[in-house]
């Protein structure tokens, strides 16, 4: 009987078939956006089980749980051991059925632990057994796991304050993925909250060794941080925001709200908008300076339950999508840029679908011919990483820009085991195209090109886009 995940898993027609197992299949991944821990890719972390490297961090799973009616000291809960949690998550399997979670369960079964079986209750201690046996061999640690799902380069996420020492280690060490660091200052421009944000700002002093009297110092700390991390090999930003900023303001009143700041005095809605968009400018400047891409992922609203959020903290699987617009400010911000030539390479994500089309369209607006996709519509992102969010982005890239030249998937995962989701998104991208042959809305004649941009879009144009060698 053939196997739920098999060679043709996805793939539901002929010309689907040949691009994806004659251009896809086997090439390599660049993970050019993730929150894989450094540390645990220097120490080549050996897992102790299956829950560890599964369950731990994974909001999606958690998120599930919760919707199956599962007590949460079975999810984050201290009260509860490892199987316990494991087997709750097996109860749950069944029921994610059309949720993307089905089908990254048993393709990461599938392809990192070499087990076809479904999993459900009845074969949660089998399943669970045999992967914890391969978990406590060499070929199933850190590296060896991304080395086994044919990973080329990996870049984390990074705050400027933290030191790489982890990435320094790595540089030192014979792991054959290359990983390098990219710059998040999320929390540079967190001004809201008052003392979260002086406690930041005495962080980035001592990581700069810079004292942080001024605005201007500000800039200098940050200069001296973002040209560390371009040593250390980072060749691209990521901001998490709810929206873009673009404020006018005048240096004097980003001085004048800076100081007030620094004497824990309080600041109003458009003093933060003014100094959130002077820095989120600056920012943009060091990028373009270097030559570095940078990302913006917009319209998240997080930690949106309070309940939970005073009981287990942040990131814990409550945030969800944000209705923001987006249009009008995000212009006004990279018109700016581009007027100025200081527009780096860009990428931009919203969580929000509604937002494809206005991104990818502001995106071309800021093309200017020098090099192919210099800014373009990201990926699919969290909640839309599965078969409607990605065709709905394939198709809003296709409608509105170029789809050959997209830069294609990441995992923006924790986990070690999600790199099946570079294959899921090649599948998904060849049967699309596929549909197109089959239908007669792309020329068969053109198969030879077909086949070069779905292998561009699956690996060579973010190779080339981040200048990774």
């Amino acid at each position: 009987m053939e196997t739920f995940i098999n060679e043709n898993f996805m793939l539901t027609n002929e010309s689907a078939r040949e691009l994806y197992h004659d251009s896809a299949e086997n090439l390599p991944i660049i993970d050019y956006h993730c929150h894989l821990s450094p540390k645990q890719i220097a120490e080549n972390h050996r897992f102790n089980n299956l829950s560890e490297i599964w369950l731990g961090g994974d909001h999606y799973k958690w998120r599930a749980m919760r919707g199956n009616g599962i007590d949460e000291k079975y999810i984050t809960g201290q009260d509860s051991s490892d199987y316990e949690k494991f087997e709750k998550w097996a109860e749950t399997v069944p029921y994610t059925m059309r949720n993307p979670l089905y089908h990254w369960t048993h393709l990461e079964l599938s392809r990192i632990f070499g087990i076809d079986k479904i999993l459900k209750p009845e074969t949660a201690r089998e399943i669970y057994d045999e992967c914890n046996a391969k978990l406590q061999t060499d070929e199933f640690r850190a590296c060896s796991i991304m080395e086994r799902c044919n990973v080329e380069v990996v870049c984390t996420t990074d705050d400027p304050v933290d030191s790489l020492e982890y990435h320094r280690l790595i540089k030192q060490s014979n792991i054959k993925t290359k990983v390098y660091p990219a710059w998040r200052p999320d929390k540079v421009i967190a001004v809201e909250n008052l003392p979260a944000y002086i406690d930041y700002l005495n962080e980035l002093s001592r990581a700069a060794d810079a004292e942080i009297h001024t605005y201007n110092d500000l800039l200098d700390a940050l200069h001296r941080r973002h040209d560390y991390f371009g040593e250390m090999g980072c060749r691209l930003s990521d901001h998490g925001m709810d929206n873009f900023y673009a404020e006018d303001y005048t240096q004097m009143e980003i001085q004048h709200i800076f100081d007030k700041l620094l004497c824990r005095k309080t600041v109003d809605g458009k003093e933060v908008r003014q100094l959130k968009s002077a820095l989120l400018y600056e920012l943009a400047v060091m990028d373009a300076e270097k030559g570095w891409a940078q990302q913006y992922h917009i319209s998240v609203i997080r930690n949106n339950c309070r309940r939970m959020y005073e009981s287990i903290g942040a990131d814990t699987g409550f945030d969800a999508i944000a209705d923001v617009n987006c249009a009008a400010v995000g212009h006004k911000f990279f018109s700016r840029l581009d007027y100025e030539g200081k527009l780096a390479k860009t990428i931009l994500y919203s969580l929000n679908p509604k937002d494809n089309e206005v991104l990818a369209t502001m995106a071309y607006t800021f093309n200017d011919g020098s090099i192919p996709g210099k800014m373009q519509l990201g990926a699919a992102w969290w909640f839309l990483d599965q078969e409607d969010g990605i065709r709905k982005q394939l198709n809003a890239i296709s409608s509105m820009g170029l789809l050959s030249r997209f830069i294609g998937m990441l995992t923006d995962s924790r986990s070690f085991l999600s790199y099946p989701r570079h294959e899921y998104f090649r599948r998904i991208l060849c049967n699309l195209i596929g549909e197109d042959i089959e239908t007669g809305k792309l020329p068969r004649s053109e198969m030879d090109f077909l086949k070069k941009m779905v292998a561009d879009i699956s690996y060579y144009n973010a190779k080339q886009y981040f200048n990774f060698s």
